[in-house]
């Protein structure tokens, strides 16, 4: 009997949609576990199509050109260790999230999940059927339990699995990031080998798809909990990691400990990761933002250039009589120091032959919001046709504040076709800068040192759509505001709730209000970076039309 056993790990990043060449990673994949000659050769849930697949999955031709792929695969695999990876499965007219075994040129075995997730992102009850709880696999003489991703976090399938002869999990995964979610997913695993006394390898994919974005982050730990290896977060590896049996049973023998970044890079790396999978996937290598001087556009700016290099990114300056020097010259100075192209579109022109257009319409009325809105709506056209022109992606700019109240003018400076910072609060926002300016990593394709300057990070707030305009006008001071979301909609909390914490009554109300009543623009608004277990997205799904009001 073997006392080794050699899992090659494939922590990759597939595209949803592309079969092929999902395939083609995980016949690379394989061929590097064959030359490493390990017995078994291990990719994450779902990655013959990509994941999350949502409703394409449930297209006739779609999951049986993935399960064709997969069949393929087993024939093309057939010289060398078994192959272990994640693909839709029908059996008896049911669709299921299967994780297939392929040795000696065919399927030999098939993993059908059990527990199918249906909260935040996931639909998968309405997308798939659930399979029984089935017992592990062979491979060579050595059985093999896999709880696939949501399976992972019961206790009753690794039990099942252990009862049933396992002698280690291996746990194929596409479990998205939210901030902290390593450690959520670190106890549950542990909670597993505690409880079965068994190895745990717990296989993680890594990339971006529209909002998610897969963090790897692929670990493993030895009977107790003990950590066995960790590979990196966000980055693509394909490692080799042994097995050694004893009298007691399997251990994994210790590996590397990839660092495990804090909150504030892993929030950055996921925004840059993001946008660069969002682009290349998409198929655009070069975006355009409008470089309004506020501290929002230049982290924007910064994002994009660490995703796709300053060669690649275009900032527009377009200012109205109301745009201050101050802004005129941070804009500039935060394109020159990320390298960043730099044009200067000045929208008064644009600006007064819409206003002379309807002014016989608007006749006798004041102006009001409608006139700060054009300004922001022009800027949106003019950004709209240079994107078009060049074939450069529209960033938009809005933070996750100025969503939630609805402090932005759909059709303007709302237009875009992705977010970054879509899910960070404005308070989040300041910090982050700070956090870019004193930090550097080799996956970040932007320069050194301060790139976004302090007069930047630290003046008031201002849309500068009018004389004097600050957002304190219009809104609670954002350390105020933020508290508030996020009892209100990364809590679901209550008006009550934020009494409690010490808010305002009357503020309170007036902010659930505009969040409410903001819900149209969410709806169609541009896709961005999932930081948390509540963005605006999947996560947290609202009527448009909704006249309910908390009165408690």
């Amino acid at each position: 009997m073997a006392d080794r056993f050699r899992i090659t790990l494939a922590q990759l990043n597939p595209t949803v949609g592309d079969i092929e060449g999902n395939a083609a990673k995980a016949f690379a994949a394989w061929q590097k576990g064959r030359a490493a000659q390990a017995d078994l050769v291990a990719l994450p849930e779902m990655f013959i199509t990509g994941y999350n697949t949502q409703d394409l999955v449930l297209k006739p031709v779609f999951h049986r050109a993935a399960m064709d792929a997969v069949q393929a695969l087993a024939e093309a695999c057939a010289d060398g260790p078994a192959l272990a990876i994640g693909g839709p499965w029908v059996e008896d007219g049911s669709l299921f999230n299967a994780y297939l075994i392929l040795n000696g040129g065919r399927i030999v075995s098939k993993v059908l999940k059990h527990h199918l997730p249906n909260e935040t992102v996931f639909d998968e009850v309405r997308l798939y059927d659930a399979g029984p709880m089935g017992g592990p696999y062979a491979v060579g003489n050595v059985r093999i339990g896999s709880p696939i991703c949501e399976d992972g976090w019961h206790e009753d399938v690794a039990e099942t699995l252990e009862e049933t002869g396992a002698e280690f999990l291996l746990i194929p995964n596409g479990s998205p990031y939210f901030r902290n979610k390593y450690d959520i997913r670190l106890n549950h695993m542990v909670a597993r080998t505690v409880e079965t006394g068994l190895p745990v390898i717990y296989l993680n994919m890594v990339g971006g798809q529209d909002d998610q974005v897969f963090d790897g982050g692929t670990f493993g730990l030895n009977p107790g909990g003990a950590l066995a290896f960790r590979m990196p977060v966000f980055d693509e590896a394909v490692e080799n990691i042994d097995l050694l049996r004893g009298d007691v049973g399997w251990r994994i023998d210790s590996g590397e400990v990839a660092e495990q970044p804090d909150a504030w890079e892993q929030d950055y790396r996921a925004m840059v990761q993001s946008l660069r999978d969002y682009m290349d996937k998409t198929g655009f290598n070069k975006a355009v933002l409008g470089l309004s001087g506020g501290v929002d556009s230049a982290l924007v700016a910064a994002i994009a250039v660490d995703a796709i290099g300053a060669e690649n990114v275009r900032c527009v300056m377009l200012p109205s009589e109301y745009t201050s020097q101050g802004s005129l010259d941070d804009a500039e100075a935060v394109a020159k120091a990320l390298g960043a192209h730099y044009d200067y579109v000045p929208i008064s022109e644009g600006r007064a032959a819409v206003t002379n257009s309807l002014a016989p319409l608007f006749a006798g009325r004041d102006e009001d919001l409608t006139e700060e809105n054009i300004q922001s709506r022009l800027r949106g056209l003019l950004l709209m046709a240079i994107s078009n022109k060049f074939g450069e992606m529209l960033l938009t700019t809005g933070n996750k504040s100025e969503i939630a109240v609805g402090y932005a003018t759909i059709y303007g400076d709302m237009n875009g076709g992705y977010n970054p910072i879509k899910d960070l609060y404005k308070t989040r926002v300041f910090e982050t800068c700070r956090w870019r300016n004193a930090n550097h990593r080799d996956w970040m394709m932007g320069p050194e040192g301060e790139v976004i300057r302090p007069s930047v990070i630290d003046k008031p707030p201002s849309a500068e759509l009018r004389e004097d305009q600050k957002d304190s006008d219009s809104l609670p001071d954002y350390p105020v505001l933020d508290a508030i979301l996020d009892i209100l909609v990364d809590q679901d909390g209550s008006i009550s709730d934020c009494v409690a914490a010490g808010f305002d009554e009357a503020e309170v109300r007036r902010v659930e209000h505009l969040i409410y009543i903001s819900e149209y623009k969410r709806f169609q608004s541009a896709p961005g970076t999932r930081l948390t277990p509540r963005a605006f997205w999947l996560d947290r799904r609202y009527p448009i039309v909704n006249r309910w009001r908390d009165r408690n």
